[in-house]
């Protein structure tokens, strides 16, 4: 023991450093098992990251799957296309059976009838169905097809006479000569929507003439200066009552010459509602 003791015993600066060692060892032990434990975390984390990843490729190629879909004939559908769609070999076959009779497939329900397939699947495929026209369906879309052309043929509203205005149902002979007076009154229709202005024309019947006629060129118009026409010239403009003709004029003296027609929109108590019915008629300078 006596020899043994001296290998024991050391003195302050020993002892500090034996303790500085050990703590070294400790800290470097537990350094050791933080990053042990993070690297295990990293490559579950990598894992559970790729697996996430494969579902969402999973995903798009079964998106991509129906995004590259034509429209098509379901009766057609071959082994290949039909495994492409996601039908099973007895879905498939239970179509080729039908077909093989000479049957036809004329609906979705039809279709689900014959292969038995689920709704989510029919869901999915119902978009890209094209089923075929019957003889009387084609038939009949067809004559809808040159009836709406015919119909879509407008005519020009400032030739049209009495007689072919009351071929519109609802204008009668009163109206059909009213709608011509009035175009006469404006020298001639400039917008469609002047129709509206006709005296008891509304309705199905304003409706139904404007579905056939339209403005095909607008009337060329003969302006009025309004520095050097008299008061009854202006007054006589269809969309100008007494007041609105006096109001121009006392303008005018105020200001000695009008510059532009754009000028009566300032007058205060003037009415700009018809601003661009009234400008047809008059300009200045």
């Amino acid at each position: 023991m006596k020899k043994l003791k001296p290998h024991f015993l050391y003195n302050k600066k020993q002892r500090n450093g034996v303790f500085c060692f050990l703590l070294i060892l400790v800290l470097l032990q537990l350094l050791y098992v933080f990053i042990s434990k993070n690297s295990n975390s990293q490559i579950i984390y990598d894992s559970e990251l790729t697996e996430l990843r494969d579902q969402i490729d999973s995903l798009k190629l079964v998106k991509n799957k129906f995004e590259h879909i034509y429209k098509f004939n379901p009766n057609y559908i071959t082994d290949e296309k039909g495994y492409a769609l996601g039908l099973s070999v007895s879905e498939i076959d239970r179509l080729l059976l039908y077909r093989g009779e000479n049957k036809w497939v004329n609906s979705k329900e039809e279709f689900q009838k014959v292969t038995q397939v689920s709704d989510s699947l029919l869901n999915k495929l119902t978009p890209f169905f094209k089923f075929p026209l019957k003889k009387v369906e084609k038939i009949i879309r067809k004559k809808n097809i040159t009836k709406k052309t015919e119909i879509s043929i407008k005519y020009d509203i400032n030739k049209a006479t009495e007689s072919q205005l009351k071929e519109i149902y609802g204008i009668g002979e009163k109206l059909s000569a009213r709608i011509i007076k009035y175009r006469n009154r404006l020298h001639g229709f400039s917008f469609i929507s002047q129709l509206d202005e006709v005296y008891g024309l509304q309705g199905q019947a304003l409706e139904n003439l404007k579905f056939k006629y339209k403005i095909v060129k607008p009337p060329v118009l003969e302006k009025i200066n309004i520095n050097t026409a008299s008061f009854k010239e202006v007054l006589s403009i269809v969309y100008l009552n007494y007041e609105a003709t006096k109001l121009i004029f006392q303008y005018k003296d105020s200001v000695m010459q009008i510059e532009k027609i754009e000028e009566i929109k300032k007058i205060e108590g003037f009415s700009i509602d018809k601003y661009d019915r009234i400008a047809l008629y008059l300009h200045a300078e």
